[in-house]
C-alpha cells in the first residue's frame, strides 16, 4: 500500500456498505445497501456510486462480515477433524465453564464438527517428542473414511503439534495429495500453541470458514479486475490488511475483518485531534462493537469467544452487543420490552425504510423521536417514513400497555443500557476507568447515543469523526500490511536462556522480513504467574524487564501484583508492519449559516424544539450548544442537553459536559 496513489476502503456492514477514497486534499465517500446474499455486489455497487476512477486505484482495503456472519448463522464447510487417537470429543468436552454459570439450561453452543466426522490415527507426541510412531494404516484408514464422507475442509489437531509438528505435517502431505478440493487446515499452522481446546477449537473454526470465505474472495478479486481494480487487500482481525490469498488461508484470522478497521480508523482520528486514550463505539445496523485504545494504540487479546468458539488468535479487543440501528424491539412471555439479538438488516430493514419490514426497531425510534429527519434518504435509496416507525412502535406499545413516544423511549433506554455493558467490559473490567477517556462515536447510529452513554459512565469528552458515518472504511484505506508471528516457548522466565530467546526473535523476524518489504516490528512475551490458566502479553524487547513489565500489566488488569510468585513464559510473538503513507486530516472554514431548521425532539424530560445543523457548512471552530442535532452525511448526532462543541482543525466535532 505504497505509493501516492488513490487509496480504497470499502466496509461491508450488516445494513450498508460505506466506501471511503483517499484522494489529494480530502476524501471521497459513499454509502449504498448492503446485499446480504454476495456482499460483492454491495462492494462493487459502493464504488461505481463513488464514481472513482478505477486505473487510478493504487490500493483498495476491504473489510466484510463474512467469516462472522458464516460462524453466527453456523453456515460455513461440511467439515471434519483427524485428531490423535482417544482425543476426538476434547473440542465437545471443552472446558468446565459455562456460558451462563446459573442458568443450568442454557447449553454451550455445539462444536462446529458433529462427532460421526471426527476420525483419529494412531500416533502420539509428548512435550519432548516422539511416543509413538505414525501408523501409515490408520492415516490411510482415515483417508477413506474422509472420501466417504463428502467433506469440503479437514481441521488436523494432532497432541503436542505445536510443538513437534513432523506427524501432523506429515498427514496434511497425505490429506492434500489425496483429496484435491479439499481444504487441510493444521492446527501447526494455524496455532501452534499449547492449549489442546483452543488449538482445537481455532483450526477447527480455520477449516470450516475456508472454503466460503475463498469463494467469496475469489469471487470479488474476479470483479474487481474486470473494473481495473487492484487485488484487494484483506483486514484481519488483528487490525492489518493481508493480501488475499493469505487471506483465504487463514480464514480463522478474519472473523472481526469488520470491526477492525473501525477501531483502526477511530485511533488514527483520535489522535489527529490530541487524544490518545479513548473509547469507541462503532454503532452500525446490526449491532455494536466497542474497543480500547490505549496511547494511541488499539489494544489485541488472544482470548476471544466469537459466536460461542474460542479463537485464540490475535484480534481488536472488540465487545459486540446486539444493540444496532436495525436490532429489533419486542415483548417476552413476562411482558418486559427487549431490543435484539434479532436484527431487520438491509432486507426487510426497519419498519420506517417501507421495504417491506414491519418489526419497530433502534432506528424507528430515533426517527419517532425526532432525533432523524422525516424523509431523510440513507445510502442513496432508502427513504424514512416516520408514519411506519409510528404504527410499528404504537403496534409494539399495545403489548406493553404505551404509547408509540413511551415505546421509542424505552427501546432507546433498553438500547443503551446494552451498549453502556459493553463499554464496561472494555474498560472497567479490562482495568480502566472510563471516567479518564474519552467516547470517539462513530458508524451510522453511533452519534445519537453517544452523549447518553458517556453521561452513564461518567465520561466527559465525545468525539465525533467528520467521517463517522464511514469510519471503518476509512480505517480501511488507512491500515497497514500485518504480520503475527508467534513460537511457544513454555518454561519458568527464571530459567529461560537471553540469548535462545533472542535467537527464536531473530528467526521469526527473518520470516517477517521475508513477507513484508521493511517491517516495523514489535517483540512481545505472553507470561503469567506459575499456576495460573491466562495470560499477559507485555512488551519483550529488553529480556531483563520481561518480569517488571508482566507485574505492572497484571496489576493494571487485575488491580493487584504478586511479586514473591514465579512468573512463566509461555510464547513468544512478533508484529510486523509494513507502514504506510497516511493524509493529513485538516478542516476548512465554515460555509455559512449552518442551522437549516428547528425541529421538535423528544427527551426524558419532555419535547423541545431544537436547532438542525449541516455538518458540511460547518468548519474549523464552528461552535454548537446542546440540544442541537448535527447532520452529517452519512450519520446523525443528537447533542444532548448540557453538552457544548467545536470542530477541531482535524474536522472532528469535539462536544464536551458543560458541568465537566
Amino acid at each position: 500500500m505504497r505509493g501516492n496513489g488513490l487509496r480504497l476502503g470499502v466496509d461491508v456492514g450488516g445494513t450498508f456498505t460505506d466506501l471511503v477514497a483517499l484522494v489529494e486534499g480530502g476524501i471521497v465517500t459513499a454509502k449504498v445497501p448492503s446485499t446480504p446474499r454476495d456482499q460483492s455486489e454491495g462492494v462493487m455497487a459502493a464504488i461505481r456510486a463513488a464514481n472513482l476512477r478505477e486505473r487510478e486505484v493504487t490500493a483498495f482495503a476491504h473489510g466484510m462480515t463474512v467469516a462472522t456472519n458464516a460462524l453466527l448463522e453456523r453456515r460455513g464447510a461440511r467439515m471434519a477433524l483427524l485428531t490423535t487417537e482417544g482425543f476426538r470429543d476434547v473440542i465437545e468436552i471443552g472446558r468446565q465453564n459455562r456460558p451462563s454459570l446459573y442458568d443450568l439450561s442454557k447449553d454451550r453452543p455445539p462444536p462446529l464438527v458433529p462427532r460421526e466426522l471426527r476420525f483419529t490415527v494412531r500416533e502420539r507426541m509428548g512435550p519432548d517428542g516422539e511416543i509413538e510412531p505414525l501408523d501409515e494404516e490408520s492415516l490411510r484408514q482415515a483417508v477413506r473414511a474422509l472420501r466417504e464422507a463428502e467433506v469440503e475442509a479437514v481441521a488436523v489437531c494432532l497432541l503436542f503439534s505445536f510443538s513437534h509438528p513432523e506427524h501432523e505435517r506429515r498427514v496434511g502431505e497425505v490429506l492434500r495429495r489425496e483429496l484435491p478440493g479439499v481444504h487441510v487446515s493444521l492446527s501447526s499452522e494455524v496455532l501452534p500453541e499449547f492449549r489442546e481446546y483452543e488449538r482445537f477449537s481455532t483450526t477447527a473454526a480455520d477449516a470450516y470458514l475456508a472454503p466460503r470465505l475463498t469463494s467469496y474472495l475469489e469471487n470479488l478479486s474476479r470483479k474487481a479486475k474486470a473494473a481495473g481494480l487492484p487485488s484487494p487487500l484483506v483486514m484481519q482481525s488483528s487490525g492489518g490488511v493481508v493480501e488475499i490469498g493469505h487471506a483465504a488461508r487463514n480464514a480463522a484470522g478474519c472473523v472481526l475483518s469488520g470491526p477492525a478497521g473501525g477501531v483502526v480508523g477511530a485511533a488514527y482520528v483520535a489522535r489527529a485531534s490530541g487524544y490518545e486514550n479513548v473509547l469507541t463505539l462503532d454503532m452500525g445496523g446490526t449491532s455494536s462493537d466497542a474497543a480500547p485504545i490505549l496511547d494511541g494504540e488499539a489494544l489485541t487479546t488472544t482470548e476471544s469467544v466469537v459466536a460461542g468458539v474460542p479463537i485464540k488468535l490475535p484480534m481488536v479487543d472488540v465487545h459486540t452487543v446486539s444493540a444496532g440501528g436495525g436490532s429489533v424491539a419486542w415483548a417476552d412471555a413476562g411482558g418486559a420490552l427487549r431490543v435484539g439479538p434479532h436484527s431487520a438488516g438491509a432486507d426487510p430493514g426497519p419498519a420506517c425504510y417501507g421495504l417491506g419490514g414491519e418489526d419497530p426497531t433502534v432506528t424507528d425510534a430515533n426517527l419517532l423521536l425526532g432525533y432523524l429527519r422525516d424523509g431523510a434518504r440513507l445510502g442513496g435509496e432508502v427513504v424514512l417514513r416516520r408514519e411506519l416507525a409510528e404504527r410499528a412502535l404504537a403496534k409494539l406499545g399495545r403489548r406493553l400497555g404505551l404509547d408509540a413516544h413511551q415505546t421509542a423511549l424505552g427501546v432507546i433506554r433498553v438500547a443503551n443500557t446494552e451498549m453502556v455493558r459493553a463499554l464496561r467490559v472494555i474498560s472497567v473490567e479490562r482495568g480502566l476507568d472510563p471516567r479518564e477517556f474519552a467516547l470517539v462515536a462513530f458508524g451510522g447510529a453511533g452519534p445519537l447515543h453517544a452523549c447518553a452513554l458517556a453521561e452513564e459512565l461518567g465520561m466527559r469528552t465525545v468525539l465525533v469523526p467528520k467521517a463517522g458515518g464511514v469510519l471503518s472504511a476509512l480505517g480501511l484505506a488507512i491500515s497497514e500490511l500485518r504480520r503475527d508471528y508467534v513460537s511457544p516457548f513454555l518454561r519458568p522466565l527464571a530459567e529461560a536462556d537471553p540469548e535462545e530467546i533472542e535467537r527464536i526473535f531473530v528467526e521469526m523476524e527473518q520470516g517477517a522480513a521475508s513477507d513484508l518489504e521493511s517491517p516495523r516490528l514489535r517483540r512481545r512475551a505472553d507470561l503469567r504467574y506459575r499456576g495460573q490458566a491466562f495470560e499477559l502479553a507485555v512488551e519483550a524487547d529488553v529480556v531483563e524487564k520481561l518480569e517488571g513489565n508482566f507485574h505492572e500489566a497484571h496489576e493494571q488488569r487485575y488491580g493487584y501484583r504478586m511479586e514473591e510468585e514465579p512468573v512463566e513464559l509461555v510464547n513468544l510473538r512478533l508484529t510486523a508492519i509494513s507502514p504506510v503513507e497516511r493524509p493529513l486530516l485538516e478542516e476548512g472554514e465554515a460555509q455559512g449559516d449552518p442551522v437549516t431548521e428547528r425541529r421538535r425532539v423528544e427527551f426524558e424530560e419532555g419535547w423541545e424544539e431544537v436547532p438542525v445543523l449541516k455538518r458540511s457548512r460547518m468548519g474549523k471552530g464552528s461552535r454548537i450548544e446542546g440540544p442541537a442535532v448535527v447532520e452529517f452525511d452519512e450519520a446523525t448526532c443528537l447533542v444532548r442537553p448540557g453538552w457544548r462543541g467545536e470542530v477541531d482543525g482535524a474536522g472532528t466535532l469535539v462536544l464536551e459536559r458543560e458541568d465537566g
